[in-house]
C-alpha cells in the first residue's frame, strides 16, 4: 500500500490547517488505496483565533496538539518525518501554513519556512516524489522548488503576484481541477481558495489526490 506523509498546521483555517480541507485529503487517500500518516511542528502557533469572533484570544497552542484534533490523535511531529518511508507528500491548506508552516502572513515574498517542512518538502523535490499543494499551501513551491515551478491558489491576483515574484509560474485554475507540473513531479488545487461549498473543494482535492496516489 502507498504512503502519503500529510502536513498539518493546526486545526481551524483561521490559525492552523483548514479542517474540511485536511479531513477531505485524508479521505481521498483512503479511497486512492492508500494510506496517510500525519505530521505538524511540535511547536507553539504564530497566534489562536476565536473562530467564531474572528478576533484574536490571547490564547497559546501547540500546533500539533491542535492538529492532532482532526486526525484524532494519530500524528507525530514533523521533526521525526524520514521521507524514505513514504511515497508523496500532501500539504492541506488553511492560514497555519502561512502563519506556523512559513512566516508568508507577516512577511510576504521575503518569507521563510519552518526548517523541517522545508526539509521534508525539498526532500520530496528532490527524490522526485510526487507532492500536492492545497489551497494556500502552494505559495510554498516556489521556495521550496526554485525557479520556473509551475502551481495554483486559483485566481487571486494578489496571492499570483507574489507566488510570481518569489519566482514561481502561477497557473490560473478553477476550484474543480488542479495543476500539474510534470517535469517536478508536483500537483496544487484551490480547495478554499475558491470554493464555496465543501462539495466544492472536494473537487479538485479529489482529482489532486488520485493523481498524486496514482503517480506514487
Amino acid at each position: 500500500m502507498k504512503k502519503v506523509a500529510v502536513i498539518l498546521s493546526g486545526c481551524g483555517f483561521y490559525d492552523g490547517s483548514e479542517i474540511q480541507e485536511s479531513v477531505l485529503s485524508l479521505l481521498a487517500i483512503e479511497q486512492a488505496g492508500a494510506s496517510w500518516y500525519c505530521f505538524a511542528p511540535d511547536e507553539e502557533q504564530f497566534h489562536v483565533i476565536n473562530h467564531h469572533a474572528g478576533e484574536e484570544s490571547g490564547d497559546t497552542r501547540n500546533a500539533l496538539q491542535e492538529a492532532a484534533r482532526i486526525c484524532r490523535g494519530d500524528i507525530a511531529p514533523i521533526s521525526t518525518l524520514n521521507p524514505d518511508d513514504f511515497d508523496a507528500l500532501l500539504l492541506p491548506g488553511g492560514f497555519g501554513v502561512a502563519k506556523n508552516l512559513s512566516d508568508f502572513a507577516n512577511t510576504g515574498v521575503s518569507m521563510s519556512i519552518q526548517e523541517d517542512v522545508l526539509r521534508v518538502c525539498k526532500a520530496f523535490a528532490s527524490a522526485e516524489k510526487p507532492a500536492g499543494y492545497i489551497c494556500i499551501s502552494p505559495i510554498l513551491i516556489p521556495k521550496v522548488y526554485g525557479p520556473g515551478a509551475k502551481g495554483t491558489i486559483g485566481t487571486d491576483p494578489e496571492t499570483a503576484a507574489a507566488f510570481n515574484a518569489m519566482g514561481g509560474e502561477h497557473v490560473n485554475c478553477p476550484v474543480d481541477d488542479f495543476v500539474l507540473d510534470q517535469s517536478r513531479r508536483l500537483l496544487s488545487t484551490p480547495a478554499y481558495m475558491l470554493a464555496t461549498s465543501v462539495s466544492e473543494a472536494a473537487s479538485g482535492i479529489n482529482k489532486l489526490v488520485d493523481k498524486l496516489v496514482d503517480m506514487a
